[in-house]
């Protein structure tokens, strides 16, 4: 199934679907002030969201201007950029913008850098990002094995998944192959960004509103720590730069 006729089929699997990965957490910690989203940041130019090949790829010049002020990898960069404006096209209302996709990159992996790991051209993220044991502690939820380790690496319990941080079951419900290779892998950014923006627009319907957009966030990871944490980085890339 193509990327984009992807987000006309996931409304029938969403309502069993779990929270996102990393998000397993209890600590709310003080509530956060609705307040209002971040800025939607430079604007993605009109692609062929059905190209072939690796459609964000066609971003490669927006990207590469903007990637070495922003401090993000041009592929994690194009694959941002590329789920926002395949949202833009399915899903209009939901006006996610690229810079909460970033700001969300950089909380879960450091936009696929995390210990040294790197993005490939292809988009796939090496070595593999695997989050802690979703045993109950640190304040996780804990969540038994549902893929046998074959995604996770772990047959007792789950784990965390890639540069935005799935767990398996969320994965199997959400995920996309958004470059085009014939695999649907947590560890690609391709997928995992426009995965992760499907996720963003069902659970929040309208992210251009502080409800919507907090709802999403909420959706992703429990903490308002966390939520605060996005929009402080998303509004940096929005003004382009980090902090």
């Amino acid at each position: 199934m193509s990327p984009v006729r992807w987000w006309r089929a996931v409304a029938v699997v969403v309502a069993t679907a779990l929270l996102m990965a990393s998000s397993c957490s209890f600590q709310t910690g003080a509530p956060i002030p609705e307040g209002v989203p971040p800025p939607a940041g430079d604007p993605v130019p009109k692609i062929d969201t059905y190209a072939k090949g690796r459609p964000a790829d066609q971003l490669h010049e927006w990207a590469a201007e903007r990637a070495p002020a922003l401090g993000i990898p041009v592929k994690a960069l194009e694959a941002y950029a590329y789920a926002a404006r395949v949202a833009e096209v399915e899903n209009p209302n939901c006006h996610l913008a690229w810079t909460t996709l970033a700001g969300i990159g950089w909380v879960e992996s450091h936009h696929g850098t995390y210990r040294g790991s790197k993005v490939l051209p292809n988009g796939d993220v090496v070595p593999p990002i695997r989050g802690l044991l979703l045993d109950g502690t640190m304040g996780n939820m804990e969540i038994a094995d549902t893929d046998g380790g074959l995604l996770d690496g772990d047959a007792t319990l789950d784990r965390a998944m890639g540069p935005m941080q799935f767990i398996p079951e969320t994965w199997r419900l959400y995920g996309v192959d958004a470059n085009n290779d014939g695999v649907i892998s947590p560890d690609n950014i391709d997928d995992a960004a426009l995965s992760a923006a499907g996720y963003l627009c069902w659970r929040g319907k309208d992210l251009a509103t502080p409800e919507g957009w907090m709802e999403a966030l909420r959706a992703y990871n429990l903490s308002d720590q966390y939520a605060r944490t996005v929009r402080d980085w998303a509004t940096a890339y929005a003004n382009g730069h980090p902090r």
